[in-house]
Parts: C-alpha cells; structure tokens; sequence
C-alpha cells in the first residue's frame, strides 16, 4: 500500500516511551504525588496515574475520590490561594512559593 511505512514497524509498534506527552504526564504526576504526600494525602488517590490517550495527548489522571478527599483537596487549594500562592501565565514559574508541610502539619490533617 502507498502509506504503509516502508521500516517494518507500523501503528501498533509505537511506544509511550517515543513521546514527549508521556514524560510530560510522568513528570506532572510525580509533582502531584509529592504535595500529596507533603499534606499526608497520598492514600487518598489510589488512582492517580499518568496516561496518554488514544491521540497520544498526554494526561494526569486522579481518578475516583471520597467526598471527604475531595473536601480537603478543595481546603487545602483554597488556603494556598488565600496565601497568594498563584502561578504565571506561563505555568512555569511561581509567584510565592510555599514552604512544604512539616511531618506534624501533616499528621494533624489524618
């Protein structure tokens, strides 16, 4: 056939690892686990995963949560917002950065 490729590999020899997405979702996701863990959270999301879809765009996956996880994510996005914790335009840079949780802060938010 004319657009067949002519390497010997074809569609369903492509790799996640031959995409920029999937080390891009990998490296999101890391990022999330880590403040996860910092607000003693990292039990909370046992799906939490990165993926690429069908078009290979790359995904964060946080799955399904309680609705006490999903009301303590919810506190604890609205005090970094009301500390003027925000990113830039960009997403690369932040405005004010915040100190992690200590242990004890951690441990008093189970």
């Amino acid at each position: 056939m004319p657009h067949e490729p002519t390497d010997g590999r074809d569609a369903a020899a492509w790799s996640p690892l031959d995409s920029e997405g999937w080390y891009a979702a990998r490296n999101a996701t890391t990022a999330l686990r880590d403040a996860l863990v910092r607000a003693g959270l990292e039990k909370e999301f046992p799906y939490l995963r990165a993926d690429l879809n069908a078009f290979g765009h790359d995904l964060v996956e946080l799955g399904r949560v309680s609705p006490d996880t999903a009301e303590r994510l919810a506190e604890l996005l609205r005090l970094a917002l009301a500390s003027g914790f925000r990113r830039a335009r960009d997403g690369d840079e932040r405005e004010h950065d915040q100190a992690p949780a200590t242990s004890e802060e951690s441990k008093g938010r189970n």
